[in-house]
């Protein structure tokens, strides 16, 4: 008999099993929605065969067995059913609060846009006793840095570098201007291929359920996956404090774009893995301390990337980049990737990275409104928040050469006089702030660079 896939007829989401193959690298990822045909997604680790001993190997099968079920919400999310299936060995409480939290939080803005309400409609069966705490493994003493081709990653990689920590940058996809990027790093590489399920591009086709999923919660599973395969202790992203802030929407609350990117996730996984798969597996953000425009300071102050990274999220997509320019200039990363390195870089500078200047263009201006949270909620994109869009531009209205500008000089005539002066400061929100879980070695010598 055929089966049809019917969004709304669908009544369960199966994980159905995983599997690695270490003689040839690829790991499969398989799911099912009811009595259809399974979806098969693959991994693949570059430099197989590999030989890993037996407390490695199960290391290893435990961080797949969490990928597997990490990256199924790219496949659920499509009907959204009532009941969630595992099949095979069962998970334990603390997985499945995991789960929960990461499918909840992960899918609230494609939730809030397709009018879904998922609060108590996520359950992860949790059947199995609480897993015994997971051994150290003598990883070697490396990094692997996920790199996606933005100032954020690059400022980790360079803090790295200067630091003397061992590293590869690492990446998941196919995406050339993140390879060239890498590449001009002129450190190790590591490109892990990521191959989604055919079946649910023909699901979407067909009425499927879709929207933004948490891309950094797959990834962060994927790398942690190949730390275990491949011999890292730490497993380094760039997320920066910004990231826990979401979009504050009228009626709805809060809801965050980059979630996965927050500190309640990073701060959940890491100790899940240190648990369950490895004492001596780091899972951190060397950027969590500092707001996007403390970040935006420090990419500043090196020239070697200028013209090689991008930001601009619409050369990034599912079924392939469309670089025709690393910078779209129209889009809410564009606007403040621009805002947030103006206060920081020689105005020549910026507009030659950017090819135009686009704090001078008033076409521009709804999309800064939003930014400032101005009569409109944070994009739902990876920006800052609104106060440090506010100080940015506070900043730049003080300055001679930026001051004139359309967009400037509108925030000086009509927003600034509506906010509290003291409010936009720019010095307090480039600060290191708040939790992390940089390594305690590695912290202050990090600090003292951040605040220099």
């Amino acid at each position: 008999m055929t089966w049809t896939f019917d969004r709304d007829a669908i009544r369960v989401f199966r994980f159905v099993r995983c599997g690695f193959d270490p003689q040839t690298g690829v790991a499969e990822l398989v799911y099912a929605f009811d009595d259809g045909p399974e979806l098969v997604e693959t991994i693949t680790l570059p430099g197989a065969p590999f030989a890993l001993e037996a407390p490695r190997a199960a290391a290893a099968a435990r961080a797949l067995r969490l990928l597997h079920l990490i990256a199924g919400v790219s496949y659920y999310k499509a009907a959204v059913p009532g009941e969630i299936r595992i099949e095979g060995e069962p998970i334990d409480a603390d997985t499945a609060a995991l789960l929960e939290s990461v499918y909840r939080n992960g899918l609230g803005e494609f939730a809030h846009r397709n009018g879904l309400d998922l609060r108590g409609r996520i359950r992860f069966p949790a059947q199995a006793a609480p897993a015994p705490a997971a051994p150290a493994l003598g990883l070697p003493a490396r990094a692997l840095v996920a790199i996606g081709g933005g100032k954020d990653s690059l400022v980790s990689i360079e803090a790295l570098r200067a630091e003397g920590v061992e590293q590869t940058v690492a990446w998941i996809g196919g995406s050339q201007l993140i390879a060239a990027c890498a590449a001009h790093t002129g450190l190790p590489t590591l490109n892990i291929g990521r191959q989604l399920a055919p079946q649910l591009f023909d699901y979407n086709r067909q009425g499927a359920w879709n929207g933004h999923i948490p891309v950094t919660a797959v990834n962060s599973a994927i790398l942690a996956f190949a730390a275990v395969v491949l011999g890292f202790d730490q497993v380094v992203f760039s997320n920066e404090h910004s990231a826990s802030y979401g979009s504050q929407i009228p009626g709805s609350g809060e809801v965050n774009h980059q979630w996965s990117k927050g500190w309640a996730f990073e701060s959940m996984l890491g100790d899940w893995l240190q648990r369950q798969v490895a004492a001596d597996l780091q899972y951190y953000s060397l950027l969590r301390p500092l707001s996007e425009l403390a970040v935006a300071r420090q990419f500043a102050r090196q020239t070697r990337y200028d013209a090689h990274f991008s930001s601009c999220n619409r050369n990034f997509h599912i079924l392939g980049e469309r670089p025709t320019s690393r910078w779209c200039g129209v889009c809410p990363k564009c606007h403040f990737v621009f805002l947030a390195l103006a206060p920081f870089m020689p105005k020549a500078r910026l507009v030659g990275i950017f090819g135009r200047n686009l704090l001078d263009d008033p076409a521009q201006a709804g999309g800064y409104d939003a930014l400032l949270e101005w009569g409109d909620h944070k994009p739902f994109e990876c920006v800052g928040e609104g106060r440090e869009s506010r100080a940015a531009l506070a900043a730049l209205a003080a300055r001679p050469d930026w001051r004139e500008d359309a967009l400037v000089a509108r925030f000086a005539r009509v927003i600034a006089p509506t906010l509290d002066p003291a409010a936009l400061a720019l010095e307090p929100l480039l600060q290191p702030q708040g939790e992390h879980r940089i390594p305690a070695a590695l912290w202050p010598r990090l600090r003292a660079r951040f605040l220099a």
